[in-house]
């Protein structure tokens, strides 16, 4: 018998020790971090609501209760008796029955009322049914994204389950290693912004941290070839750790499947959507400049069949001495600090991916609080001396104006913006501006993948800022569903209209004018010279983006209609930068994250900005907290114990 099925016997013993002598332990799995009871009693389970939370606190695992197929109400009569115990303003759109894992899946417009205080409606079911009710959300606005991420899961149970027992078996693996150490090795965006990508090794496992490419520059990857990541074979990572979607953190993930790698990627589930959704559309991006993509669309499937998600503040096994806590970091939907607790008490890394750290109208600050944390890995973007952004509320009222100036002279505002976060983020702040009278009520027209994001985050309001939560949940007030916004999906008639038509705001990706939509936007409204093109959002370095920005007004455009000819546009439209949207901390808040951490940790390595941003930041750090301060390079490694 191996060391993992003794485990579980161990287990089930002790799960048999704790349940009352009328409930019969059927199994006991490893299914990813989770230990997965059946039993032939599912409703007497359900009737001791605090039994499963004593058993998670006893065995200091997550725990998820099953029934045995033979022991489940029809699903037809199932249906019925779950109907009639759900409270019709839930609004219960589906019910999906998985008679292999006893679970159904109860899909409504509002998953609280299904769910119950404390879980109470959920164990009423199972008392009634005996199946495991899994709740998710639908989405106000209609999804394909998450539509295709659910299907797909659901069409790969079978392949999925047999690949959360082989990952469990791996994370309960006995350990092997004599001695105790913790290294972090520098793969990318070290004096860089982009290309995200960090090794976590410990004697016994090796965790990715990240793996994105760099914006504006082609061909520049991260340093997978190394033998601390694929040198030594795909088989070499343990897990992947996903901090968020954007494509400088996620780009390159599926090409990890590509050369051989089976594992894990954690993330929160919102990234798991968001994940998909760039990647896919970076590679349609890729196809249609004429470039190779790195890796073909089934790999995109692979990354996604293989994602655990966690949510903020659940601690999880994700190898035999790490547990991973994910925490809001407050830059995009369902972004996180991730936290390593690496063996018993021997050490603690948090790496910040990248972090707000005030709150935002769209999300709360970022997390900074931890039992221990020894070591940080900091973004610092904008890490410059003179990177201080503008207060919100004020960059609120520059933009305001700009638009009321723009529109009162009969332009149209044209605003470059991520499709994730930023975009979103804007459209709150000109629903309540056109709401409270601040700006003329106009068409606000979204282009590019930025209704499909905003579609993202309204299935996903929990990871909201708290009261845009409130507005959604209690006061039924969804500001993402106002009249003003239009999703344009009729392509250049569409946007001919648009142009030949009167004032209006325009959001297009991408957010860098690196291609996309953008482009278009340009050539229909770039040689106005009443309208605006106004950038909220950081403007990489080697993007055209940062070059109109510095003064660039003769701008290539390629041409289809020219057989693909680059061409050069005039720009005559005004530009514009109004800062203090940018999803990341300024210098300030940089500073405040770390002054305020709880504990405040002995190390900091400045990463994630170009070569004078983290060098400052480094500095300053040092100097006003006397602590250790690093501003690495790419490739190096760095041991903490």
């Amino acid at each position: 018998m191996s060391a993992v099925d003794k485990q579980l016997e161990q287990i089930r013993d002790e799960i048999e020790q704790e349940v009352p002598p009328d409930i019969h332990v059927s199994d006991v799995k490893y299914e990813g971090p989770e230990v997965v009871v059946y039993t032939q009693h599912p409703k007497e389970f359900a009737q001791d609501g605090d039994l499963v939370r004593r058993l998670a606190s006893k065995l200091r695992k997550r725990i998820t209760v099953r029934p045995d197929p033979n022991v489940l109400t029809p699903p037809e009569e199932a249906e019925a008796a779950i109907q009639n115990v759900i409270p019709d303003d839930a609004g219960v759109t589906d019910l999906d029955f998985h008679a292999d894992t006893g679970e159904v899946v109860i899909e409504a417009e509002k998953p609280g009322m299904v769910i119950g205080r404390h879980g109470s409606t959920l164990r009423e079911i199972t008392q009634e049914v005996g199946w495991t009710p899994e709740v998710v959300r639908t989405p106000p606005i209609e999804s394909a994204t998450v539509s295709n991420v659910r299907n797909f899961l659901k069409q790969e149970r079978e392949e999925r389950r047999d690949i959360l027992e082989r990952v469990g078996r791996q994370i309960h693996r006995e350990e092997m290693a004599d001695e105790q150490w913790v290294r972090i090795s520098t793969l990318g965006c070290c004096r860089e912004v982009g290309r995200a990508a960090f090794i976590l090794s410990t004697a016994e496992t090796r965790i990715l941290i990240d793996c994105g490419d760099k914006p504006g520059a082609e061909g520049e990857v991260p340093y997978l070839q190394v033998p601390e990541a694929l040198g030594a074979g795909a088989t070499n990572i343990d897990a992947v750790v996903l901090t968020h979607a954007h494509l400088d953190h996620s780009a390159l993930i599926p090409l990890l499947f590509k050369y051989g790698y089976d594992g894990p990627i954690y993330c929160t589930e919102p990234t798991r959507d968001l994940m998909g959704l760039l990647q896919l559309d970076y590679l349609d991006v890729a196809t249609k400049e004429g470039r190779t993509p790195p890796y073909q669309s089934e790999m995109v499937r692979e990354a996604i069949k293989h994602t655990i998600p966690l949510e903020y503040g659940d601690v999880t096994d994700i190898a035999p001495d790490v547990k991973l806590t994910l925490h809001n970091a407050g830059h995009i939907l369902g972004s996180a600090v991730s936290h390593f607790h690496i063996g018993d008490g021997l050490y603690n890394v948090a790496f910040s991916g990248d972090i707000h750290y005030d709150d935002t109208r769209l999300f709360n600050g970022a997390v900074n609080d931890f039992p221990r944390v020894e070591t940080l890995v900091l973004e610092s973007t904008y890490g410059g001396r003179n990177d201080y952004q503008t207060d919100q509320e004020d960059s609120e009222r520059k933009l305001i104006d700009v638009i009321n100036r723009t529109t009162d002279e009969g332009g149209k505002v044209l605003i470059p913006a991520f499709a994730v976060g930023r975009s979103q983020e804007i459209m709150l702040v000109l629903e309540k501006a056109m709401r409270n009278g601040e700006i003329e009520e106009m068409p606000v027209h979204l282009d590019g993948m930025i209704w499909e994001a905003t579609a993202i985050h309204t299935t996903y309001p929990e990871y909201l800022r708290d009261d845009l939560q409130n507005r959604i949940f209690h006061d039924d007030e969804n500001p993402f569903l106002a009249e003003e916004f239009n999703h344009i999906d009729g392509g250049e008639d569409e946007r001919q209209e648009v142009a030949d038509g009167g004032p209006c705001i325009i959001l297009s990706t991408s957010g860098m004018v690196t291609g996309g939509p953008i482009m278009s936007w340009l050539r229909h409204v770039g040689t106005d010279p009443e309208s605006r093109l106004v950038f909220v959002g950081y403007q990489a370095q080697g993007t055209l983006g940062r070059r109109i920005q510095n003064g660039w007004d003769e701008i290539p455009i390629n041409d289809r209609g020219n057989h693909g000819r680059a061409e050069t546009l005039q720009l005559e439209m005004d530009v514009e930068t109004v800062d203090g949207f940018s999803g990341h901390a300024d210098r300030q808040g940089l500073e405040n994250f770390v002054r305020t951490m709880n504990p405040r940790p002995e190390k900091v390595l400045c990463v994630h900005g170009d070569e004078r941003s983290v060098q400052d930041l480094s500095s300053a750090l040092y100097h006003e907290y006397n602590m250790r301060t690093f501003a690495p390079k790419n490739l190096e490694t760095f041991r903490f114990k």
